[in-house]
């Protein structure tokens, strides 16, 4: 396909602006531009349209919210028309900018990940445009070890990593939702060992003392294979130690 790049393919015909040299004249993708979102969308789908990430557009967050494609691309910028990330997708989600600011965040501001790693702004058939038909699927993208097959599956591990994980950043290690021992006795609460919930009554005694149980110890401390394990039997005691991913 032979694309014409004269100004007129975007900017509309140059002989009307010749006589009215006013922004209104003319397509513009400017603040001050008179054209609605939809108007100016389509001129750059023109050519576009048939490029696979743009493919699911018109179903897209993003056009659904008025946005125009001059809001994240620089019109002359060639191939590199997108302006710097992430600090372009910071500009109207100041939620996610929150949150990679956190103790425990993913490397975004560092350089190391990118929104779009994650996520396509440009519309997919996922929920937040996702790059990947689940949450999962995504997250396999980089942590690959946690993908299994397991001989003991944890069941939310399985299910969706942010039952237990935030996906931009947390005030917890790991991007937990909260620390451990309090995020297992979500599910957990009395089964097993120990049947107290960790609460700010069974935690803290009062002044300074607080219980042994609340300190400086986690369910990691045992259940270290928690997203899965391969064990067998132990054979020490033929307890099924892999089965509660002690190992």
């Amino acid at each position: 396909m032979v694309r014409n790049t004269d100004c007129d393919t975007c900017h509309g015909s140059g002989d009307q602006h010749r006589k009215d040299e006013t922004i209104a004249s003319i397509v513009s993708f400017t603040k001050k531009s008179t054209q609605d979102v939809q108007e100016l969308n389509k001129k750059c789908l023109s050519c576009h349209n048939t490029t696979p990430k743009v493919s699911f557009w018109k179903n897209s967050k993003h056009n659904l919210n008025q946005v125009s494609c001059a809001s994240c691309h620089r019109m002359h910028g060639g191939a590199a028309s997108v302006k710097p990330k992430p600090e372009t997708c910071f500009a109207c989600h100041k939620d996610v900018q929150a949150q990679v600011k956190k103790l425990s965040h993913h490397p975004i501001m560092e350089g190391k990940v990118s929104c779009s790693d994650c996520h396509n702004p440009h519309g997919e058939l996922s929920h937040g445009n996702l790059v990947a038909g689940t949450v999962n699927q995504v997250c396999y993208k980089c942590h690959a070890d946690k993908r299994g097959p397991f001989v003991w599956e944890h069941p939310p591990v399985e299910e969706n990593c942010l039952i237990c994980h935030e996906s931009h950043g947390a005030p917890h290690a790991k991007l937990l939702r909260e620390r451990v021992p309090n995020l297992c006795q979500d599910c957990h609460d009395w089964s097993r060992h120990p049947g107290t919930i960790y609460d700010n009554q069974g935690g803290f005694l009062g002044g300074a003392k607080a219980t042994n149980r609340f300190l400086a110890r986690s369910c990691n401390n045992c259940h270290s294979k928690i997203h899965g394990s391969y064990g067998a039997v132990n054979p020490a005691n033929l307890y099924n130690s892999a089965k509660h991913f002690v190992r």
